[in-house]
């Protein structure tokens, strides 16, 4: 049973991780401390997809998988409803690297708009009241 806890974790992190890959600009637009952090993690993302490679929290959820007795994806809501988000199914090389350039083109468009707007805010700042 913990085994199968820390699998549902992982996969959980996992998820949240692909969100803040894809998503991430829109917290560097309120925080700009979050930009380091964002760039490499969207650059990894894109890394990951780009090679082909799989993410090590891939292999760190299969392992406690294994551990927990489990051999697939099968039952519970976390399996049945955020496995096939994490792995689609006919995951293509192709659909991989069209993944990995869509995660780039909205990240463009994000920080284009984030730099766009940050004018704007500097000039509301400095008018006299």
């Amino acid at each position: 049973m913990p085994y199968r806890l820390l699998a549902d974790g992982v996969l959980l992190l996992h998820l949240g991780f692909i969100l803040f890959v894809v998503f991430g600009a829109l917290l560097v637009a309120r925080r700009r401390r979050w930009l380091p952090v964002h760039l490499a993690a969207a650059g990894w993302g894109v890394l990951i997809e780009a090679t082909g490679a799989v993410c090590p929290l891939t292999w760190a959820e299969l392992y406690f998988r294994r551990l927990a007795g489990e051999a697939g994806y099968h039952g519970g809501f976390i399996d049945h409803y955020l496995v096939p988000l994490i792995y689609p199914a006919g995951l293509t090389r192709e659909m991989q690297i069209g993944l990995g350039m869509g995660v780039l083109a909205i990240n463009a468009v994000l920080y284009v708009w984030i730099w766009r707007r940050r004018p704007v805010q500097a000039r509301r700042r400095r008018r006299p009241a």
